[in-house]
């Protein structure tokens, strides 16, 4: 499907069309729903490595402070690491949309995880999105002038000093992503080169110290250095999750050195799905024992489920302490975080069977083995910094 949306974009682009692209509640299902156009245009730009992304909204920019009931607001001009923004996101969105601040910012952050610039704007001036580009695109270049101006100062003064390489990388050819599916890991790298940490700082900068005259006022989410692949977005954002796997630590590591996930590392499974079907990875810490998270994992899975894409911090302080039968459980609940998305070789009873098993005793417990892995390694997508998801949809 991802495919196919992606080589459909490529032609109609090649001939010179603006695609538009629009969810309509009265015709969309359940399994294809992203529930708002702001996640919407976040995958389709990802899927055609857009070089910009405008959030149009009924505000300038994102503010430290709701402007409405505080004059003394101050405009973000930038988000340089999206995890740590501090903003207000009150803004419940104009009778227009179907998404309010918030769901921007989750639109943002699959955005820029996909290697794309993202700028939330007024939309009653759309004007202004070309004079924003401009702007973009003039920072950018000085930014790089300064980059390159520390490079020769730096082989000037000393030879040993390392700098990072600005080369032109294909995305798919990053070191850290495994190899997958040939048809999307054969597509285009965005025409923008992926921008490096020193980069952001440089650019940074330059959009602080830009003159607010010389520009309409805006946010822009600068993209991640390491995009994601296509097939690694196609698994994080194109796929609705069925249910969650939750791993042992162990496992965890071995999923982060290139291994598949195999039954032994699995402590628990919520939710119905079938084989090929998506599902959440979710890392457990502080616990393998079986019984003992079983006390926790209704409200893990309730967590996982209702943060969508906020998922960059542990969500132990909100579980409970007891089960929902009043049963006593222990004091101290795991922490519990999603850390990526899986295609899985067997649907939740045949898991439910075999975890905590080796390999070997899948046939045993089964009657049939049709992978020593619960989830191959292509299968597998991690969130970039292990943090948290780029979740296309919201549940």
């Amino acid at each position: 499907m991802y495919v196919n949306a992606q080589n459909t974009f490529t032609e109609l682009l090649g001939m010179g069309v603006i695609p538009i692209v629009n969810e309509n509640d009265t015709v969309a299902v359940s399994e294809i729903k992203f529930g708002d156009n702001d996640t919407l245009s976040a995958i389709t730009a990802g899927m055609v490595h857009a070089d910009y992304l405008f959030l149009m909204t009924d505000v300038d920019c994102l503010y430290d402070k709701n402007p409405r009931k505080f004059p003394e607001a101050v405009p973000i001009r930038v988000v340089e690491e999206i995890q740590q923004l501090e903003a207000d996101v009150t803004s419940k969105g104009s009778a227009l949309g179907t998404g309010g601040m918030s769901t921007k910012i989750d639109a943002a952050r699959l955005g820029t995880a996909a290697g794309v610039t993202t700028i939330i704007t007024s939309s009653s001036k759309p004007g202004n999105v070309a004079q924003i580009v401009k702007a973009l695109q003039k920072q950018r270049l000085a930014a790089e002038a300064d980059f390159a101006a520390m490079k020769l100062h730096a082989s000037e003064t000393s030879n040993q000093m390392h700098t990072p390489s600005y080369a032109v990388t294909k995305v798919q050819d990053h070191p850290d992503r495994p190899a997958g599916d040939a048809e999307l890991d054969s597509q285009e790298p965005p025409t923008q080169p992926p921008i490096t940490p020193h980069m952001k700082e440089m650019l940074t900068r330059q959009i602080n110290n830009t003159d607010p005259a010389d520009c309409p006022l805006h946010t822009c989410f600068l993209p991640e250095p390491n995009p994601i692949r296509s097939r690694d977005f196609w698994i994080q954002a194109g796929l609705k999750p069925h249910g969650t796997v939750y791993i042992d630590e162990g496992a965890h590591r071995a999923l982060i050195d290139k291994a598949g996930l195999l039954p032994s590392g699995i402590i628990a499974i919520k939710g119905k799905f079938h084989q090929q079907e998506a599902v959440r990875i979710a890392v457990v810490k502080g616990t393998t024992n079986l019984e003992e998270f079983s006390h926790f994992v209704d409200d893990a899975e309730d967590k996982l489920a209702g943060l969508g894409t906020k998922h960059r911090s542990k969500i132990s302080d909100g579980l409970a302490t007891g089960n929902r039968s009043g049963a006593r459980t222990p004091p101290t609940p795991p922490e519990v975080r999603e850390v990526g998305r899986a295609l899985v070789n067997y649907s939740a009873p045949q898991i439910s069977r075999i975890k905590g098993l080796k390999s070997a005793e899948i046939l045993g417990a089964l009657g049939y083995s049709d992978s020593e892995y619960v989830a191959q390694r292509e299968n597998i997508s991690l969130f970039p910094d292990g943090k948290g998801a780029t979740d296309g949809h919201m549940e």
